[in-house]
């Protein structure tokens, strides 16, 4: 896939492939190509540490060399960044940011719900209106910008993303949405794009304006920076913010992160669906303007509710659904191959997280801290194993030099494949 590799050229002179620095990996694919990790755990088996955190949080976590990054809410307006040895899982240094101006968001959204992100010199968070900050490796603060107040009813969730000398955020959702890009050697502006509020369907109790708004990453795909807005996918050229292409379909509430894929005839595609039982949809990369009629492939109006984000290979898309239902889908058509559920008897099998993927190995894990590991097979759901934790969690499994990393409302566990 050589167009979804120009991210991790620009990083590999302080990156290695046994990191994964950034929400979805270095690429935003979810996946790990390594060796040797572990598809089956418990709370007594394959544990390599576990640390107690001081309470709930949804971000997942990042790994840098001998290093885990997360970010943590605490009472009291605390949002903190937290470090932690990846072979003891003891903690190096902690950051920490106060706020405590009115900043609403749900419970079962809590603070600091972005993933750090990482170049190898330093890491940079979001933490919604407390700011965006860097730090070097060893807890040095390098610059802190204040972007303003983010307001919405369900918080945020966007991670920012690091690309050669830039990082760029998603700032929103909210009456205050855009997207921004900063010099992340000392956080100046570069460009700014403000994307317009909106309102979505008037819905049970709910403002239709805490119906609106997009909680997801960017991603840089062929050198663009693609995002999903409510209503649009679009893509931006990095260097100045302008706009290259864009497709309609999307919904009002987009919770997913966009995918780049190839279909089995190596097109390289877009997937972007939305959330809350909204469309979703597959475009093929290029062209100009409006590439709705042109470039769209396929776009189902309504579809199972997703908020975390698939994985592609071989020309299908795996995701899951919020119900707990995999569904294996041909990329080039939408054609639905297979669908079904991934663990009935489970007390929560409610699924926020997104899957990773390494070689044919699918990962994803359910409320109830259980991670199914289920084969990327077009042909029917082929379950490996199901690994329990008993803590409840909506964070995604980080792979990083074979070892599996969870974030739980309780705990960091690292699972790993012991001889």
């Amino acid at each position: 896939m050589a167009f979804m590799r120009r991210i991790w050229l620009l990083t590999a002179s302080v990156l290695t492939a046994a990191d994964w620095p950034a929400w979805r990996g270095a690429d935003g694919s979810g996946v790990f190509n390594g060796t040797g990790v572990p598809v089956s755990w418990s709370k007594t088996s394959n544990v390599k540490w576990r640390v107690d955190l001081p309470e709930p949080g949804n971000s997942t976590p990042i790994a840098v060399g001998n290093r885990i990054f997360l970010t943590q809410p605490k009472k009291g307006g605390y949002r903190m960044l937290i470090c932690l040895d990846k072979a003891t899982g003891k903690q190096l240094w902690e950051a920490t940011t106060k706020y405590m101006s009115d900043d609403p968001t749900h419970s079962t959204n809590p603070h600091a719900s972005a993933s750090p992100v990482s170049d190898g010199e330093r890491v940079i968070a979001w933490f919604g209106s407390a700011g965006l900050t860097a730090w070097d490796l060893n807890g040095k603060e390098l610059w802190s910008r204040d972007l303003g107040k983010q307001r919405h009813t369900w918080g945020y969730a966007s991670s920012p993303v690091i690309h050669g000398d830039r990082v760029f955020l998603h700032f929103g959702p909210g009456d205050r949405a855009f997207l921004i890009a900063l010099d992340k050697r000392d956080g100046k502006t570069l460009w700014q794009v403000d994307v317009p509020a909106g309102e979505g369907i008037k819905f049970n109790k709910w403002d239709p304006r805490d119906m609106y708004g997009s909680w997801s990453t960017p991603l840089i795909a062929d050198g663009q920076l693609i995002v999903t807005h409510p209503k649009l996918l679009r893509a931006y050229n990095p260097a100045d913010g302008k706009a290259l292409w864009s497709s309609e379909g999307m919904g009002d509430l987009v919770y997913p992160s966009p995918l780049a894929a190839r279909t089995a005839k190596g097109d390289p595609v877009i997937v972007a669906p939305s959330g809350f039982q909204g469309p979703s949809m597959v475009v093929k990369m290029g062209g100009s303007g409006d590439v709705t009629q042109s470039h769209r492939l396929w776009h189902t109006p309504k579809s199972k509710n997703f908020i975390g984000t698939g994985v592609s290979k071989d020309g299908y898309l795996y995701w899951v659904a919020t119900t707990g239902v995999a569904e294996c889908v041909q990329l080039a058509t939408g054609e639905v191959l297979w669908s079904a559920r991934l663990s009935p008897d489970v007390k929560d099998g409610t699924v926020w997280s997104s899957v990773v993927m390494n070689g044919d190995n699918l990962y994803i894990t359910n409320k109830s801290g259980q991670t199914i590991v289920y084969k990327a097979n077009p042909k029917a759901l082929e379950v490996v194993s199901i690994n329990p934790v008993d803590e409840a969690t909506n964070s995604s499994i980080v792979i990083a030099d074979g070892d599996v990393i969870l974030r739980t409302h309780s705990a960091v566990w690292c699972f790993s494949a012991m001889k």
